[in-house]
């Protein structure tokens, strides 16, 4: 049986009690660290229509920087960006364009926007992960809300003490933990609390990270290098870690993890190949990591190229970028070190377990979770999720791509990247953020959890979680 998933709070409550032999949602008391997100339900009554819209300014226009802020592009009357920090010129110009930013407030780096007197209400960080740090203690020093890109800081101390901070200034600092607001995960997560299977035992949770996307951020990208960046276990599992912990709605408190750099390395690098992939390479026809197949004959993930206006030219662009850039480089001889396999045991209090694997070597996105309770199991891939009954012996499978979405057609991460961003854009007009999911005292739980795993990984030890 497939069911259409709904969201209005009415449609989620008829739904539980069909499912869950009559459990109501409104019954439901959610623990302090797991607010419901108001783009849940389309009727909620603690939404309410901004009168004016939230002022922000993107530091770093970038892919994420374009993500939040386009937002602005499609309800201006809730969000308008008015200011820009951005060194490469194409992009602030092109940020600039979209947003009719003033040229006064066009700036090269985030510190130049704080040497300016406030002119906004919010500040939107989406630098690269080794400068979030700066920018967002400036931003709450200066009085600034933030909406911050994952992860928060490299390092456990920073993180640690922008929640310091945030708690002494009382802004609102979201971090952006998107996966939390997409729908797929927020019905999961209810049926999970509901007792829809009884008491929660154990989960199985699977990041396959689909071997094009590992060759193309985290050996070429611009997450190649964790001591420049961030480990890969905060890069691109904290939003693991965090939904781990956002459906166990327990504290983790202890952790142990095994990762290496098994493949691409350069011992593995085939006879034949070339330091770069249009120089003569003689595998590169059968390679399924060759630059010139993915970027130049296939076009894809050509986002992180600043590609010229007129498509006619986007080839000649492409095999400059392929000619002088990391991204036309041979996988096997590149300056990399994140894991390309990481596997990962944590426990919770009360005897909850989780497994995680994040892998590289799969030809597919999309996360796979099997849930275990005592009554019943979920299995979920982010586009359906199948819920057994051990009591009925019924079984009803969920299909989130059912779901109407008009209203964030261009959102990503199933849907939550535009649901924060009207959260927060909530949070900051009510003044209130616990109308948020993934503030910055839950979201650092992951991130304590992520640095654990790190220092088990380095040190063959069970380690300790403590938040």
């Amino acid at each position: 049986m497939v069911i259409n998933m709904p969201f209005t709070r009415r449609e989620v409550l008829k739904t539980l009690g069909i499912t869950t032999g009559g459990i109501l949602l409104s019954n439901f008391k959610f623990g302090d660290n797991t607010r419901i997100p108001l783009s849940a339900y389309d009727d909620n009554p603690f939404y309410k229509k901004p009168s004016s819209p939230v002022t922000a300014i993107t530091c770093g226009a970038g892919a994420r920087g374009n993500v939040y802020g386009n937002y602005a592009v499609e309800y201006p009357d809730e969000l308008d960006i008015v200011g820009v920090a951005e060194p490469i010129l194409i992009r602030n110009d092109r940020y600039a364009k979209k947003h009719d930013i003033k040229n006064e407030n066009r700036f090269v780096t985030w510190e130049h926007v704080f040497e300016s007197p406030k002119f906004a209400d919010a500040i939107i960080i989406s630098t690269p992960d080794n400068l979030h740090y700066g920018p967002c203690i400036a931003a709450l020093e200066k009085g600034y809300d933030v909406l911050l890109e994952k992860p928060i800081s490299p390092s456990e101390k920073e993180c640690r003490y922008i929640l310091a901070l945030t708690k002494k200034t009382g802004r609102v600092v979201a971090v952006c933990h998107v996966l939390r607001y997409a729908p797929y995960f927020i019905k999961l997560r209810e049926l999970i609390q509901s007792g829809a299977i009884g008491e929660l035992i154990s989960f199985q949770h699977l990041e396959p990270i689909e071997h094009i996307h590992m060759s193309h951020s985290y050996v070429r990208g611009n997450w190649h290098n964790s001591k420049e960046t961030t480990p890969i276990i905060l890069a691109k599992s904290c939003h693991d870690l965090d939904i781990l912990r956002w459906m166990v709605n327990k504290p983790c408190e202890q952790i142990v993890a095994m990762a290496n750099l098994k493949w691409f390395r350069k011992e593995n690098a085939p006879e034949g190949s070339t330091d770069r992939c249009m120089n003569g390479c003689t595998v590169e026809s059968t390679c399924p990591y060759s630059a010139l197949k993915i970027y130049y004959r296939e076009r894809g993930w050509t986002y992180v190229f600043d590609l010229p206006d007129d498509k006619e030219k986007h080839g000649d662009a492409i095999l400059e970028y392929l000619r002088t850039t990391n991204y036309g480089r041979c996988v096997y001889k590149m300056d990399n070190d994140q894991e390309d396999h990481y596997v990962s045991s944590m426990e919770f209090v009360d005897g909850v377990t989780a497994s995680f694997s994040m892998e590289a070597f799969t030809p597919y996105g999309g996360r796979r979770t099997h849930v275990m309770g005592s009554m019943g199991h979920i299995y979920g891939d982010m586009n359906t999720f199948t819920i057994s009954d051990f009591r009925t012996k019924e079984s009803k499978t969920y299909d989130a791509r059912s779901i109407e979405i008009e209203n964030y057609k261009n959102s990503g991460h199933g849907g939550g990247d535009w649901r924060l961003v009207r959260d927060w854009i909530q949070a900051i007009t009510q003044n209130n953020p616990d109308l948020l999911s993934s503030t910055i005292d839950v979201s650092i739980e992951s991130h304590i959890m992520g640095f654990a795993a790190e220092q088990s990984r380095k040190s063959l030890r069970v380690e300790k979680v403590i938040a």
